[in-house]
């Protein structure tokens, strides 16, 4: 698969902040892949970078990790080298960020506990272009089985109307409706259960439809400004708006079913896309039809302080994705878990710079 022209070749000098960065902590997470592919080796994106290629850095990270920063970014300085993502704008990316919420649950319903988290129903189905039914929608990935065929699976509305109510599927329950949307949002949280149980959920499925930004419909209905939109201000507008919660909600037709798991390091996020558990400040949500798993990313976003209260430039590693992340310059950065962290991903909307860093084989002959 050749490479695409969006990758303008760059060096190591382009990258404002890049000998000041904690390289150690993102070799860190890059090892974590390292490791993964033994089980299962990472698809090609569509943009060319080839999952193969990343063997030698993937090896070495696994037998002999750097024991200081300096170290680190000279491991990624001697197995690859920057390409800019380039599109027509100066600063062509645009990143948001995410996390994992902490929230209060039970494992029965109760009168505070209502809200159910459902895990993943029985007779919900994976399509493709080999078993799609003539007529469907290409875009849905996900399908209800049933006599006749496949069909398109329950939508939001319908599975919190009932649609799957007695089939045995609660993992837990929350007390709060709109606690219950944000989860759904992030794919993931962590339980603190009522029996003293801390558990975590994460992602096993969706009914399909299009995910829908419920900021944009509010921008729409003119109740928040378009540059005022951020998790904050969101909740803020469903909390002083409670009877219109459930028509806001619902716009959004995706419905997200959850795995129960453990919390084996309480330091580290859930196990994402790529198969390893995320790194607060490292990690990056990519479009995963495009990009390769495992590939480090330089993001240069300057108006973004949320983080550490100074621009951010930092080298993250390309380990999940998102129904609403797509196209080559867009990222998701994990901000960790917790109320903190989530105050930090519910602010971030800003302007970005990419560069990827490839292996140094690929990068022969690509444009400057």
């Amino acid at each position: 698969m050749a490479l695409s022209p969006l990758f303008r070749a760059a060096a190591f000098g382009d990258l404002a902040g890049w000998h000041v960065d904690d390289h150690l902590a993102a070799f860190a997470a890059f090892r974590r892949s390292a490791f993964q592919v033994l089980s299962r080796p990472y698809r090609t994106g569509g943009l060319g970078v080839e999952a193969a290629a990343f063997e030698a850095a993937f090896d070495e990270a696994r037998h002999t990790p750097p024991a200081h920063t300096t170290a680190a970014r000279q491991f990624f300085e001697r197995h690859f080298a920057p390409a800019r993502i380039e599109t027509a704008e100066a600063l062509p990316g645009f990143v948001t960020g995410f996390y994992e919420p902490v929230v209060d649950a039970s494992p029965v319903r109760t009168d505070r506990f209502s809200v159910p988290i459902l895990s993943r129903p029985a007779d919900l189905v994976e399509i493709d272009d080999r078993n799609r039914p003539a007529g469907m929608d290409p875009y849905l990935a996900f399908g209800r089985r049933t006599p006749s065929g496949l069909a398109e699976y329950f939508d939001r509305r319908a599975i919190e109307s009932g649609a799957l109510a007695g089939a045995g599927l609660e993992l837990a329950w929350l007390a709060d409706r709109v606690d219950a949307f944000f989860v759904h949002v992030q794919g993931a949280a962590r339980l603190k259960m009522t029996d003293g149980r801390l558990t975590r959920i994460t992602y096993d499925g969706k009914s399909g439809q299009r995910f829908t930004g419920i900021g944009r419909i509010l921008v729409e209905l003119g109740e928040i400004p378009p540059g005022s939109v951020t998790m904050q201000s969101i909740r803020a507008w469903l909390c002083r708006n409670p009877g219109r919660v459930d028509a806001i909600l619902q716009q959004n037709r995706s419905y997200i079913f959850f795995r129960e798991a453990a919390v084996e390091d309480p330091s580290l996020g859930p196990v994402a896309a790529a198969k390893v558990p995320l790194t607060a400040g490292r990690s990056l949500a990519v479009d995963r039809l495009l990009h390769t798993f495992a590939t480090p990313f330089y993001i240069d976003a300057p108006s973004l302080l949320a983080f550490e209260a100074r621009p951010f430039r930092r080298l993250m590693i390309a380990q999940d994705t998102g129904s609403a992340i797509t196209g080559p310059a867009r990222g998701d950065l994990f901000a960790g878990s917790g109320d903190a962290a989530g105050e930090i991903a519910g602010v971030v909307r800003h302007a970005a710079q990419f560069h990827a860093l490839l292996p140094k084989a690929m990068l022969r002959g690509i444009a400057e």
